[in-house]
């Protein structure tokens, strides 16, 4: 306890005393190479202090996008579709990140959404299973 004592009573008001702060905005402009080597030690204290209290300060970060259904069919309570299951084809992909032009088929939007966001969606692959022979 007695070093922090010292360190506070006579080093710091010591050091502080020993920087070439100028008295005007303009003695700035005046100060040579080392004097402002001698100030980072402090402007750099200061700005972790003033960087920590910013953070300790600031409300948390909310997701850019907290709907998952963000524009397609609004109007409606629930969106539904339904599709025929002999108009599928031999492969067809259904959009579940919600961001497709062609909603409710995959466009490829996913992968957009993916990098802005560090998510892992992908589509909903349907195919038809090859006939395997016997």
């Amino acid at each position: 306890m007695e070093t922090i004592s010292t360190l506070v009573r006579i080093s710091l008001p010591s050091y502080l005393k020993s920087l070439p702060i100028p008295s005007s905005l303009g003695g700035f402009a005046k100060l040579s190479g080392g004097d402002w080597i001698a100030l980072v030690p402090l402007v750099g204290t200061v700005s972790l202090i003033v960087y920590v209290t910013v953070l300790a300060f600031k409300p948390p970060v909310k997701p850019k996008d907290v709907a998952c259904n963000m524009k397609i069919q609004k109007e409606s309570p629930k969106v539904v579709n339904m599709v025929d299951i002999e108009d599928l084809g031999d492969k067809i992909s259904y959009c579940r990140c919600w961001r497709s032009k062609k909603f409710p088929l995959c466009d490829g939007a996913h992968n957009k959404h993916n990098e802005e966001t560090n998510d892992n969606v992908g589509p909903l692959v349907l195919r038809r299973k090859e006939a395997v022979p016997k």
